[in-house]
């Protein structure tokens, strides 16, 4: 695998206006309101002398680990379609000249510096969407046949030849009690074959099918999409984690200050009752209330949200701490999540308050994933002393390392 220092991080601002290669001549601020969550768009060399981020080696070492998601996907005459997930050992793949058969390994940005470079590429897009870079690898034939996704996606090319063939989505229906989400009725309106440097964009749902002509390699560089219940359960649940802290905390203080911070439940008007099973009114209204006290507060719910946008995947581990040249600089680890609002900086799950000097710095390190020697240097001690936290859970490290 390939060296970081050959791949440094992006340290200037992403110029959204000018035009670039990589989005067929358009600026990404053009393409964003053309194409984006609109219609597809097909660019050919968006990568001129495009080389695999991985060779098919690393791709198979990838996936035997276990902490990573892969899948092997085949279509037989016999069997239809199988899939398996791995983690894979050396001698579970199936034979190179076998024909019809796709190794897809998730996440390969989070452990490959070559694809986290690849990926920073998409940066236009906010970080709170971009999700991962997929590589696949084919053999002649191989797929995962006709589907959609409910997510952006850009295919790259970076070996060999792919068919695609591209359509509306007139007909959800799958194909029943197949172990992939393929479509059972696929109208293709468009296709073309993309060799190495090409790419193709795709909003959600439109179907498409994408046909090895050969061995070949393709990255996927997808986006979060979640759905709003998805949206609503994350955030609800981390504002009554914090709302339990807080309780946890009041039951430490004397009763007077613990009963103003959250009133107990009192009903000096409740009469006497012949049907004592019924809820009384008032405790509803009570409840209510204290719900919609416990969510009318946006910065909980802000709060909330951010932690749960940078939150890595379960899966994700970090390496050791390395000592830290902050006469280097610092960059963030290609598995730390970081992202930003008005008020706070979010960094891999944890929420910080942020205000002033340190502010616009920690904003600069999300944006452009690492801070020279000279802006290190302006951090206050009390910042310092949160890098040096992050540095010992191995979320930093030095630009030269």
């Amino acid at each position: 695998m390939e060296d970081m220092k050959k791949h440094p991080p992006q340290t200037s601002p992403l110029d959204v206006t000018r035009a670039t290669p990589l989005l067929g001549g358009l600026s990404p601020e053009a393409f964003m309101r053309r194409h984006w969550q609109k219609k597809p768009l097909l660019i050919r060399q968006a990568i001129p002398g495009v080389v695999s981020p991985v060779s098919r080696r690393e791709l198979f070492d990838l996936a035997a680990r276990d902490d990573v998601s892969s899948r092997l996907v085949q279509q037989t005459a016999a069997q239809g379609w199988t899939l398996r997930q791995g983690p894979f050992s050396s001698t579970q793949w199936p034979a190179l000249k076998k024909p019809g058969w796709t190794a897809l390994v998730q996440g390969v940005d989070r452990l490959v510096p070559a694809a986290h470079e690849l990926l920073s590429r998409f940066r236009f897009v906010p970080d709170a969407r971009l999700d991962d870079l997929m590589v696949s690898y084919a053999t002649d034939g191989g797929g995962v046949g006709p589907h959609f996704d409910s997510y952006d996606v850009f295919l790259l090319q970076v070996q060999g030849q792919r068919r695609w063939r591209i359509g509306r989505l007139r007909e959800p229906r799958l194909v029943p009690d197949a172990p992939l989400k393929v479509l059972s009725h696929f109208e293709p309106e468009d296709e073309w074959i993309l060799e190495p440097g090409d790419m193709l964009y795709l909003p959600p749902r439109w179907a498409h099918d994408g046909v090895a002509v050969g061995e070949c390699m393709t990255c996927s560089i997808g986006f979060r999409a979640p759905a709003r219940d998805e949206f609503a359960r994350e955030v609800l649940q981390r504002v009554l984690d914090a709302a339990q802290d807080d309780a946890e905390e009041a039951a430490q203080q004397p009763d007077s200050v613990r009963n103003s911070a959250s009133p107990l439940y009192r009903d000096p008007q409740q009469m006497a009752t012949d049907s004592p099973g019924r809820i009384p009114p008032a405790m509803q209204a009570f409840a209510q209330e204290a719900i919609a006290r416990l969510m009318a507060d946006p910065n909980s719910q802000a709060r909330a949200l951010g932690e749960w946008l940078s939150e890595p995947l379960a899966s994700t581990w970090f390496d050791e701490p390395l000592p830290l040249a902050l006469e280097e600089g610092l960059r963030l680890d290609a598995r730390t999540r970081m992202l930003y609002d008005d008020r706070h900086v979010f960094i891999n799950g944890e929420s910080y308050r942020a205000a002033g000097r340190d502010a616009k710095l920690m904003r600069c390190l999300a944006d452009q994933r690492c801070l020279s020697a000279e802006q290190v240097a302006q951090l206050s001690e009390e910042a310092l002393g949160l890098l040096d936290e992050w540095l010992q859970c191995g979320w930093l490290v030095s630009c030269q390392g």
